[in-house]
């Protein structure tokens, strides 16, 4: 990989429950395939001696240990909701080996952490083992992640905020039901997108399987890749030889660069 080449691994392609679901005897949460197993949602992002991720979730310890990441230099927050960032206290052991750990998040989404770790952010008779966090809150501007400048977009889920996030020519969009013209704008050009789609029905929240199809036919990236998935989607190899050329179902522990 030359240095300057973004890799992405995907940690986790599943929605809020995972695939498969606990009890549940669909087919789909039967099947041998690994690519039919997923975890909850979340990208690694490296480059040179960088090492960022996009959401920790509850299965962020398993990720960590199945990639063998040894260092994380931050994560970005897309939103608050339990899927995206309740892994945040296994940031421990990075935390033990670096010393503070970055985040950077809506102001929405760093009250919300406060309540759910206020041990974390304690400033009085901390507890020892806790972790320390530097924090950066995001407000629409492009800000710095390493040496490479990130463009944040606001997507809607459907009435929640949701930050998407741009870096050069890859884009990661998830939780998305509404995206605004003006956002999809930022996103024009992008070679490589990521963007939920969790299944073939109409959902409230999410996009489904065809008005994922349709941001990407508006946007035409090289790439696509859907992210998100329900276990209501279908089996990965039937519904992946549905798919136009250049549009993907991504599946845990895929990696591709950029």
């Amino acid at each position: 990989m030359k240095n300057n080449v973004l890799k992405v691994t995907f940690l986790g392609t599943g929605t809020s429950q995972g695939v498969p679901i606990i009890g549940s005897d669909h087919p789909v949460c039967l099947s041998k395939n690994p690519k039919d197993k997923r975890l909850r949602v979340s990208v690694l992002l490296e480059w040179e001696d960088f090492s960022y991720v996009i959401d920790c979730g509850p299965d962020f310890r398993q990720q960590m240990l199945v990639n063998n990441v040894q260092k994380i230099d931050g994560i970005l927050f897309t939103h608050e909701h339990n899927d995206h960032v309740i892994g945040l206290d296994d940031i421990r052991p990075f935390y033990f080996r670096q010393g503070n750990i970055s985040i950077y998040s809506h102001k929405r989404v760093l009250e919300s952490l406060k309540q759910r770790f206020q041990y974390v952010f304690e400033t009085e008779n901390k507890y020892p083992g806790a972790p320390t966090l530097d924090t950066t809150i995001i407000d629409d501007l492009p800000f710095l992640i390493g040496n490479k400048e990130v463009i944040p977009m606001n997507v809607y889920h459907p009435e929640l905020q949701v930050y998407g996030f741009r870096v050069g020519d890859f884009a990661y969009v998830t939780d998305a039901k509404i995206i605004p013209d003006i956002e999809l704008e930022k996103l024009k050009g992008v070679k490589t997108l990521v963007l939920n789609a969790l299944r073939k029905e109409e959902h409230r929240s999410h996009l489904n399987l065809n008005q994922a199809l349709d941001v990407v036919d508006y946007l035409k990236p090289e790439r696509a890749y859907f992210t998100h998935i329900s276990h209501h989607m279908g089996f990965h190899d039937d519904v992946q030889n549905e798919l136009p050329e250049g549009v993907f179902l991504a599946y845990d522990n895929l990696k591709i660069e950029v």
